[in-house]
């Protein structure tokens, strides 16, 4: 059985729209993050299967910085919700209203 390029693009658009609406729908600042995640993984998936249906190394190339850039993301994500939980004991983004005033 060979799955081709279709396959790969509704599988990546398909995370990415689980990903779109957890960002909007969910109330809690991880699972808000973990959706971002998710769609950053979509975005990676959708250029490796173009990459590959391609012949190129483009999309390769363009994954390697996407995750790097997601790693720095998760570092300096993850340490501001810590300090949000530190300091305001909860990770619910409606408690989360600092800027308000």
């Amino acid at each position: 059985m060979n799955v081709g390029l279709n396959e790969y693009i509704l599988l990546s658009v398909l995370l990415f729209v689980i990903g779109f609406f957890g960002v909007l729908l969910r109330k809690n600042t991880l699972v808000i993050y973990m959706c971002l995640e998710l769609m950053l993984i979509a975005s990676t998936l959708a250029l490796v299967a173009f990459s590959r249906f391609n012949g190129r190394m483009d999309g390769n190339v363009f994954v390697f910085f996407i995750l790097t850039v997601a790693a720095a993301e998760v570092a300096v994500g993850l340490a501001i919700i810590v300090a949000l939980f530190r300091k305001r004991l909860t990770v619910q983004v409606e408690e989360l209203n600092s800027l308000k005033n």
